[in-house]
């Protein structure tokens, strides 16, 4: 077949089916009809000799050879809208959609103050702020859902463009109430009492500062695992426990917190930034991860001097 006898429109009206799963949505996304749009998926489904998409009570499912050209045809359309699009991009006129996503410390930590810098330097622009998803989250960089995603070595992508932006550290964190009156606690006072800990895939009662003290014959008496911080300062208020927090998050929070020295060296936590290599030329994005980079300077110890 003649590429030069394929109506291109056909595989953006593809890629509105695959990502909206719906007739109906994909046609309110491509500002046609329905009927239109039911006339474009009859064509596909003669160009590629497949079904494509399958009719459920929730909307369409895309077949196998549907999921295998998702990504290639994602990729030729961002392509082709790079040709098209001026080099310079201008933040202070701009209306598009940046979309960003991480966990509930790298929501607080950087991409909270990077959503404030945007509303100063790009007041038109958009956010759509994704949580960072169990499985399937290079798929969604793919078919581009997420644009931007921010976090630490162990959930980071290694496969996809990637950047160091900076370090946080770990530090020691109770109730305004709790009985420890000192400022440096020794190990022995650490593993006198109970210890919350954020396990965000559940089911862990060990992190970054168990390995540390196992190496210094020292093993701390963790009792609860959350998965969220936010939850994790809720509950430290209820008890005389103890928590080791990165410190970006006590920003807001130190006043209301007893925040003790260690007489060891606390793990430290990077920050990292993955994204998609079709998106590496696109001056919209270059442009945010610049941001980024200058914004997560001014948040903590930038890796380049740590």
């Amino acid at each position: 077949m003649n590429i030069r006898n394929i109506d291109l429109n056909l595989l953006v009206a593809f890629d509105a089916l695959f990502d909206a799963r719906s007739v109906t949505r994909a046609a309110d996304r491509l500002a046609l009809t329905q009927p239109t749009v039911s006339g474009m998926l009859k064509r596909l489904r003669d160009l590629f000799s497949d079904e494509l998409f399958i009719r459920s009570s929730h909307g369409i499912i895309p077949t196998p050879r549907a999921e295998a050209l998702a990504v290639p045809i994602k990729d030729l359309l961002g392509t082709a809208q790079a040709l098209i699009t001026p080099e310079d991009f201008d933040p202070t006129t701009t209306e598009t959609t940046f979309k960003l996503s991480g966990n509930d410390y790298m929501l607080f930590a950087v991409i909270s103050p990077v959503i404030a810098e945007l509303r100063k330097i790009a007041p038109r622009a958009r956010v759509s702020v994704v949580p960072r998803p169990v499985t399937g989250l290079p798929d969604l960089m793919a078919r581009g859902e997420i644009d931007y995603y921010v976090a630490s070595p162990e959930f980071m992508i290694p496969d996809l463009p990637s950047r160091l932006l900076c370090k946080d550290r770990y530090v020691c964190v109770a109730r305004k109430e709790h009985p420890l009156r000192t400022e440096q606690i020794s190990l022995q006072q650490l593993c006198a009492y109970d210890h919350l800990l954020v396990a965000p895939a559940g089911g862990s009662f060990s992190g970054p500062v168990d390995s540390v003290l196992a190496s210094l014959g020292y093993r701390r008496r963790v009792t609860v695992a959350l998965p969220t911080f936010p939850v994790l300062f809720e509950v430290l208020r209820t008890d005389d426990f103890l928590a080791f927090v990165p410190e970006q998050l006590l920003r807001r929070r130190r006043s209301e917190l007893k925040v003790f020295e260690m007489e060891f060296p606390t793990p430290s936590l990077e920050i990292i930034a993955n994204w998609h290599p079709r998106l590496a030329s696109d001056p919209r994005h270059k442009w945010l991860r610049e941001l980024v980079v200058s914004v997560a300077k001014e948040l903590t110890t930038p890796a380049s001097q740590s």
